[in-house]
């Protein structure tokens, strides 16, 4: 069996849709499965903790350093319109009701267990993240899905949410016991490799663990 690495992931994440296309590259060099495990926007996990309303510095620079790193890659960045969480962009504060976040994350475990997680996220954040306006509404979603040779109607039909957030929790989880919490990271025989910026590192240790690669 091939070796595999979890990829913990979410769809507001800038630095998880820049991460995507490394991702595919990854598992076509590689004999390695990717396998992918959504969680929630840090927001949502620790909204107690993550933003002081007062201090911007965080967010400002999170917005450049994506929209940098994404021309320094060659790949589009407009922050989603819509958001994929429903925040408050000056207090910060997140509503109790997310349901395009829930839609998007069950989905991602939908395609993972049809063996095509990651094809799906990376189409997925591609209309997401590229200034597709109304990315949720129409055929935006399907024709991401088709790109990748799944059935949009077909995986809602099958997403139950509460069994998506008991998955969500068990990566949440998973997660933490890898030793870290944010997104994206990569775990590789227990050892995680956090950020887009990490995935050299991450294909290093791969091949000094020996693993094949693809010729």
């Amino acid at each position: 069996m091939p070796t595999n690495v979890d990829v913990f992931w979410s769809f507001r994440s800038p630095y998880s849709y820049l991460v995507t296309p490394d991702l595919l590259r990854l598992r076509s060099d590689f004999d390695v499965t990717v396998t992918l495990r959504p969680v929630l926007p840090i927001a949502l996990r620790a909204k107690a903790t993550v933003f002081d309303a007062s201090d911007k510095k965080r967010p400002r620079y999170i917005f450049m350093d994506s929209m940098r790193r994404a021309e320094f890659l060659g790949l589009p960045f407009v922050w989603p319109n819509p958001d994929p969480i429903v925040q408050d962009r000056e207090t910060f504060e997140v509503s109790p009701d997310q349901p395009l976040i829930w839609r998007l994350t069950s989905l991602g475990i939908e395609a993972e267990r049809r063996g095509k997680g990651i094809d799906f996220v990376h189409a997925a954040a591609a209309v997401i993240w590229n200034g597709t306006i109304g990315w949720d509404q129409g055929d935006h979603l399907a024709k991401a899905a088709k790109n990748c040779g799944l059935d949009l109607a077909e995986m809602e039909a099958e997403i139950d949410l509460d069994k998506a957030k008991t998955i969500v929790e068990e990566n949440h989880q998973a997660l933490e016991d890898a030793g870290h919490w944010g997104v994206p990271t990569m775990v590789f025989e227990g050892e995680p490799f956090f950020g887009q910026d990490r995935i050299e590192t991450l294909r290093w240790r791969l091949e000094k663990s020996g693993l094949a690669t693809k010729g």
